[in-house]
């Protein structure tokens, strides 16, 4: 009775892969196995429930009403048991992986470009990366950690500040030698890119500066701030954006500040992830690693 009610692994990976492709020898190539390996495993399992998961006819098969019941159930417990030890084989020292949540434009303008030095700390781990924007829901996304901007209310979460944005008005050359920046007033003669996340940038920033405005000439909006950063290096207007994702272009002169002036913002960048990952040994690696990251941004902001 005992071995009818749990199956070995084995029996039931050749009947999950003999339902998904309603074949033994497709089973049989994605298990290393032989065709004949594969159905005496499936032949065995049914003899264990004492009923038939597949009618056979011929060399095709099909599965049979509670063999169709049978894979769904199997297929969703096979998969949990591959994470469960996935995760498991996490907690061996410097090896595992992170499933990392961040918003796109800052994973391809900040994160990455560091991540060479984490891999060289430690060469065993792996970050994989999953572009979102806003709030992460952990619980149904299967990821472990995220790197999100906010305020500071992150309930039900452990929360590490890694710095403040920094918003810098950012012109190309090009725009620069037609329509000279010297002074904040200029910006009436510009057309201002705005990113949809950040609809009041613009607006704050005006304010913050005394500047009426009437006199904003509003462009288009972008959905993600690496294109409003090409639309300015392409010269179509000015753009207001968190310093740290420009410092590619700064450094080659793609692109300029005119006026680094310091404007008041709520939002900050945090690293978030729920209370049961605390000691996960690839987060705890990649924590350390990423807020040390963070504390040079808050250095470079702050000179």
């Amino acid at each position: 009775m005992r071995s009818a009610l749990v199956p070995s692994i084995s029996l039931l990976e050749a009947f999950e892969a003999s339902a998904r492709h309603l074949s033994f020898t497709r089973a049989a190539d994605e298990l290393s196995l032989t065709q004949s390996a594969v159905s005496r495993q499936v032949q065995t399992l049914e003899a264990l429930l004492g009923v038939a998961l597949f009618q056979r006819a011929g060399r095709r098969i099909r599965l049979t009403e509670v063999g169709t019941a049978y894979a769904r159930e199997i297929t969703t417990a096979l998969a949990r048991i591959r994470s469960a030890s996935s995760r498991a084989m996490s907690f061996r020292p410097d090896q595992g992986s992170l499933q990392l949540a961040i918003p796109p434009t800052l994973a391809s303008k900040w994160l990455l470009p560091r991540m060479g030095s984490f891999y060289v700390r430690h060469p065993g781990m792996l970050i994989h990366v999953h572009s979102r924007v806003g709030e992460v829901d952990f619980a149904r996304s299967g990821l472990d950690a995220g790197i999100c901007a906010g305020d500071d209310h992150w309930p039900g979460l452990v929360a590490h500040h890694m710095f403040k944005e920094h918003p810098v008005v950012i012109a190309s050359p090009q725009l620069m030698s037609r329509q000279p920046l010297d002074h904040p007033s200029q910006l009436a003669q510009c057309t201002l890119l705005e990113a949809v996340l950040r609809p009041q940038a613009w607006k704050s920033w005006f304010v913050a500066h005394g500047l009426p405005l009437r006199g904003m000439r509003m462009g288009p909006s972008f959905e993600y701030t690496a294109h409003l950063i090409q639309a300015v290096v392409a010269g179509m207007g000015v753009g207001l954006v968190t310093k740290v994702l420009v410092e590619e272009e700064l450094r080659t002169g793609t692109l300029v500040v005119p006026f680094d002036l310091a404007v008041p913002s709520r939002w900050n960048y945090w690293l978030v992830y729920p209370p049961d990952r605390a000691n996960f040994p690839p987060l705890t690696a990649f924590r350390e690693w990423v807020l040390d990251q963070a504390q040079g941004c808050e250095s470079d902001a702050a000179s």
